[in-house]
């Protein structure tokens, strides 16, 4: 098993608005909320954060504006030992930010604007070419150009190097195009905008992701938060159950699910028990508000595993 995989993260950079809400207002009405929180994020940022928390040599290849938000996380990144010598100042721009609203059972709604993060192109992947081509896994999501989501999953492929899409925001995809990738992991809401099926359920979720790879994806996994996880492939599909806690805030869970399984399956670990392992430290991080700030450490998570495997 390898002491410290190489995970490259090809994705967004954000900075967190978020607020703590009784409920959501209604048009024209203005109330008050309970607690606000700042903090880093994006999630490609988070995944980033979540893989280096689990201990793995992380590298980010993204763009941030020339706002007061951009040099400050760049300095996060270099301050969690993040490879960020192809993150990008951006003229003219602002960094992208994310307003997260939480209701009191810990659900949230998030509504991102990307900022410079819709000016990473192909040309910035070409430029990190030669550390990407070191890396173990390459990670990407849906807060970038789909432009140069598809070119790196190319790129990817053609250089036989792992590649996990976590498609989300969901939108429309080319299913051709996304099939470069190693690993697609939608949670329900993406699995639908992929499938064109209702994923309501373990059995919907298995029905969903049989489509899917019906359509020429490799192997998919469907998050399904306090459901756990489904993995299916060309030889069937398997159930993972989650790791039962009491969520404070599932801000970021996605991610930290995400970055924490890259983790594990770069490291050499068989893909069920990094699915199992990254259940738990997605569980986790639902005791802490916020996204990175929750995420918690290898040393941490092992103390939690050890209870469980």
């Amino acid at each position: 098993m390898k002491s410290q995989p190489h995970i490259a993260v090809v994705g967004s950079a954000n900075v967190d608005l978020i607020t703590f809400i009784g409920r959501m207002p209604r048009p024209g009405e203005t109330i008050f909320g309970r607690e606000f929180d700042l903090g880093f994020g994006g999630k490609g940022a988070n995944q980033a954060v979540a893989a280096r928390q689990c201990g793995a040599r992380v590298s980010m290849v993204a763009r941030v504006g020339d706002d007061l938000f951009g040099p400050a996380t760049i300095r996060d990144y270099e301050a969690r030992g993040i490879d960020a010598s192809r993150v990008l100042v951006t003229p003219g721009v602002s960094t992208g930010v994310a307003p997260i609203f939480v209701d009191p059972t810990g659900q949230n709604s998030i509504l991102v604007v990307k900022g410079a993060n819709d000016r990473l192109l192909p040309a910035d992947v070409d430029a990190a070419a030669d550390l990407l081509r070191t890396a173990d896994c390459i990670v990407l999501q849906l807060e970038i150009p789909l432009e140069t989501v598809y070119y790196t999953l190319r790129f990817a492929r053609a250089h036989s190097i792992p590649a996990i899409l976590n498609p989300a925001p969901a939108q429309p995809l080319d299913l051709t195009e996304i099939s470069n990738a190693a690993y697609v992991i939608p949670n329900e809401t993406e699995a639908e905008a992929l499938g064109g099926m209702l994923v309501r359920s373990v059995d919907e979720a298995r029905a969903c992701a049989q489509s899917l790879l019906a359509r020429g994806l490799r192997r998919v996994i469907v998050t399904l938060g306090e459901n756990g996880a489904l993995l299916a492939g060309a030889e069937g599909s398997r159930h993972l159950p989650p790791h039962r806690v009491q969520p404070l805030d599932t801000t970021g869970a996605g991610d930290a699910f995400i970055g924490s399984f890259a983790c594990f399956l770069a490291g050499g670990c068989e893909e069920a028990e990094a699915i199992a392992r990254a259940n738990v430290y997605a569980a986790l991080s639902t005791l802490s508000a916020g996204t990175q700030k929750s995420f918690v450490t290898r040393e941490r998570f092992e103390q939690e595993w050890a209870k469980v495997a």
